[in-house]
């Protein structure tokens, strides 16, 4: 069955997450709401990062996370976003978008790297040191480096909320354009009503 399917329930401190949607397997579908509503728990808890004490995560009929089952973070075919662009400092451009598209097996690679390095624009990046990069053009490299993992889900946690206005202009285009030419199912987290205007087709709230 197609279709990304999450419901969670987990304790966290004080605060309760408590959540249950399904969203297509195509698409953007923004989770939008206030800060510490608990959007970043759920994309968290989704990539594995956090064990739900109750929970299903399925995306595409892979179960991922039932009562019986789960599936560790690295053992799930996903990409993350941060907020901040994590690159590795010692490598290029070029080494960080490799790092990802090598650790796929080649049978398995569904992104191609020319593809990928021509829809963000970053062709003339790829011999620079990251520390050279402004916020824009080191977040532009984060998101390659994970859509070069092949990922079968994309998750993004508030990818622009760190870049000034004139960055976050410069590259809505990109998301944009990743979101028309790419057929990877992506849940973007955001409090950001224009970005979700921009790019969600879905939103849970």
């Amino acid at each position: 069955m197609s279709g990304i399917e999450v419901s969670l329930y987990n304790r966290l401190g004080d605060f309760l997450l408590d959540v249950a949607f399904e969203a297509p397997a195509s698409g953007v579908t923004a989770l939008f709401g206030r800060s510490g509503s608990g959007k970043a728990s759920v994309l968290r808890a989704v990539a594995g990062l956090v064990r739900a004490r109750q929970g299903v995560v399925k995306v595409n009929g892979e179960c991922w996370q039932d009562g019986r089952h789960f599936v560790p973070a690295h053992r799930r075919a996903l990409g993350y976003v941060f907020q901040e662009a994590s690159l590795f400092t010692h490598l290029s451009v070029r080494g960080n978008l490799l790092y990802g598209w090598r650790r796929v097996p080649a049978e398995q690679r569904r992104v191609k790297f020319d593809d990928v390095v021509e829809l963000l624009g970053i062709g003339p990046l790829l011999q620079r040191p990251t520390a050279s990069l402004s916020g824009g053009e080191r977040q532009r490299v984060a998101i390659g480096r994970a859509l070069l993992a092949s990922p079968r889900l994309l998750l993004m946690d508030e990818p622009l909320s760190a870049l000034d206005h004139t960055a976050r202009q410069s590259i809505l285009p990109y998301l944009e354009n990743l979101h028309n030419e790419l057929a990877i199912p992506s849940l973007y987290v955001s409090h950001d009503p224009d970005e979700v205007a921009h790019l969600a087709d879905h939103m849970v709230l």
